[in-house]
């Protein structure tokens, strides 16, 4: 994620599996989808618990005054607690922390890849138009891997076989992230916060703000429209299929402050490509949302570039892989003239 602000969970939960599903994912599968479930190839990393150090921040200055930046990746291992004495003590001698690019939908704000995922759940149109199941609203294929991968992770829950491809697919994607030991929320964001609230040091949200104007009229377009669900839908599962392995690595390599290590991880992000397959929707032009990870990013580095010109030290954190490589962040403010120090 993007990572999303303390405040997302609330705004999440409309997401959230039903409850129970998490235990009923212990049930025992039907023998069908069970042979077919031997063929997910899964590697099983084993993921650190404990008091872990993570990453050390890249400083990026000019003249006297210095931007701390903390990269970040998602998932994190569950168990695993964050030795923060470093970044809350570039926080304390901060003069502003800069959040990390958001979206604010209606009146959620949540990390920018998900909030697409949210514009259905927010209109109350989570479930498939006409009541129909998830095998009737896509391949015969993809339902075959879907019902692998739900018997693995999810269970016998029927209420997500009411849900739209992407939701469903969102719901799959979390249970396998806790069946793998992982999260992606909790770790990193609430110690930033909490800091900067002890030490009594401004938040300065890179909000790109998505009103939901006319839902009636939206919500009738969404059930007209599949808003590339499949595409989202195949390419989740894809990602649980192959990456649940690299997901762990990078968690790992993220807890214990390797960067090379993870700089050398392959990574594959789905939020991206299911974005980028919703965005191109007419509906997701009307709504404002087929540019959002352009206004996103500016609106993070418009508060970064006037942070480093107004405070002698600021903090900020952004995902490694918009931090690192061709056109990443870093790559961009040492373009405009700043000077960019690894950890």
């Amino acid at each position: 994620m993007a990572v999303a602000h303390a405040g997302t969970l609330a705004a999440l939960l409309m997401l959230a599996p039903a409850a129970g599903s998490a235990a009923a994912a212990d049930e025992v599968a039907p023998a069908s989808v069970q042979a077919r479930e031997e063929r997910v190839v899964d590697l099983e990393t084993l993921v650190v618990s404990g008091v872990q150090p993570g990453p050390g921040m890249w400083k990026v200055s000019r003249g006297d005054h210095t931007l701390y930046v903390l990269g970040t990746v998602s998932p994190l291992p569950r168990r695993m607690e964050w030795e923060s004495a470093e970044v809350e003590s570039v926080i304390a001698r901060s003069q502003a922390v800069i959040g990390p690019p958001t979206v604010s939908v209606g009146t959620a704000d949540v990390g920018f890849f998900r909030g697409i995922t949210l514009v259905p759940a927010l209109l109350r149109a989570r479930n498939n138009p006409g009541k129909r199941p998830l095998r009737e609203v896509v391949s015969p294929d993809l339902y075959a891997r879907w019902e692998v991968l739900k018997a693995r992770y999810i269970g016998r829950d029927r209420g997500v076989e009411r849900r739209r491809p992407l939701l469903a697919a969102q719901e799959l994607y979390e249970a396998a992230l806790r069946r793998s030991g992982l999260r992606t929320t909790g770790v990193i964001w609430p110690v930033v916060t909490a800091a900067a609230k002890s030490a009594d040091v401004p938040v300065i949200d890179s909000v790109v703000r998505v009103p939901v104007e006319d839902p009636k009229g939206i919500l009738q377009e969404l059930n007209t429209s599949d808003l590339a669900d499949r595409e989202c839908f195949e390419g989740t599962m894809a990602r649980i299929e192959t990456d649940l392995d690299n997901m762990r690595a990078r968690a790992n390599a993220w807890a214990v402050g390797d960067i090379e290590g993870l700089a050398a991880l392959p990574h594959e992000n789905h939020y991206s490509a299911c974005q980028q397959a919703l965005t191109g929707s007419v509906l997701a032009q009307r709504l404002g949302l087929d540019d959002l990870p352009e206004r996103a990013q500016q609106a993070w580095l418009e508060n970064v570039e006037q942070a480093i010109e107004q405070h002698q030290v600021s903090f900020t954190m952004l995902s490694m892989h918009q931090l690192l490589g061709e056109g990443g962040m870093l790559e961009r403010l040492a373009a405009k003239g700043y000077t960019v120090e690894s950890p």
